[in-house]
């Protein structure tokens, strides 16, 4: 799991993130909710590592990741930005072979494990007839899946993701919290991603964490989502929430 201790960022004099305790499972979908400038992205680059906090400790199962190299760390820690970079000229398999460098034996020789295992992130996330197409002839939907197989043939044990649903159409932003989920259920591996949806986390999150001026306002299971005052109160929106149709599910709408 994830502990953050007193962990504290500013910004032109003011705090952007502050945390006295916060503690995330690694085994989990969890959902960070928030509205813009809320932390939520500063959080995740603190837990992928790509930014140090201005003070505080951050452990990854009893680690400080200050004392991970970045080769230790991608082989524990995933990270997807919310702009991905550029896969100029990469066919989709040369792209998921990305994954594998953490790993890399002497020489950074690639080995048939290597080929093997990038093929199953390819088929697990559905895009194995793609490998061949340079990445950038794909559709959205499809190019954020080869980011995901990437993420998977690094093999690390927690997918971090910066709000990866910020360019998909609606369809696509379900598949991909499909997938995430059944990777997370097949697989074991904890998933951390933002989300400005409430209904995507209403339908697939196990657990939350809300963010408000750099705070945590509220955390917990699933079932901390169904408190329509709390949401009313993070968006600052009349919140309501009703029955599915046809689920067994709620559904959240702005009054």
């Amino acid at each position: 799991m994830f502990q953050l201790n007193q962990v504290n960022v500013r910004r032109d004099g003011r705090d952007i993130l502050s945390l006295p305790e916060l503690t995330i499972a690694t085994d989990k979908l969890t959902v960070i909710l928030g509205h813009n400038g809320s932390g939520k992205s500063t959080l995740v680059n603190i837990l992928a590592g790509q930014l140090k906090p201005d003070s505080g400790q951050v452990l990854l199962n009893n680690q400080a990741l200050v004392h991970l190299s970045a080769r230790a760390l991608a082989q524990q820690v995933a990270y997807l930005p919310q702009r991905l970079p550029a896969a100029s000229g990469l066919t989709v398999a040369e792209l998921v072979k990305l994954g594998r460098f953490p790993w890399l034996g002497t020489f950074g020789r690639f080995r048939k494990r290597d080929q093997k295992i990038m093929n199953q992130a390819m088929a697990d996330t559905d895009i194995l007839a793609f490998k061949q197409v340079l990445a950038d002839q794909l559709s959205g939907g499809e190019r954020q899946r080869a980011w995901i197989a990437m993420l998977l043939a690094q093999q690390s044990p927690v997918l971090v993701l910066d709000e990866p649903t910020s360019a998909l159409d609606v369809g696509h932003q379900y598949q991909l919290l499909a997938l995430l989920q059944r990777l997370n259920r097949t697989t074991g591996k904890g998933v951390v991603i933002i989300l400005h949806d409430i209904n995507l986390a209403l339908r697939y999150a196990d657990a939350v964490i809300a963010l408000k001026q750099g705070k945590v306002v509220f955390q917990g299971d699933h079932s901390s989502l169904l408190n329509e005052a709390q949401l009313s109160d993070l968006y600052q929106a009349n919140i309501q929430l009703i029955n599915h149709p046809t689920k067994d599910k709620k559904v959240a709408v702005v009054c």
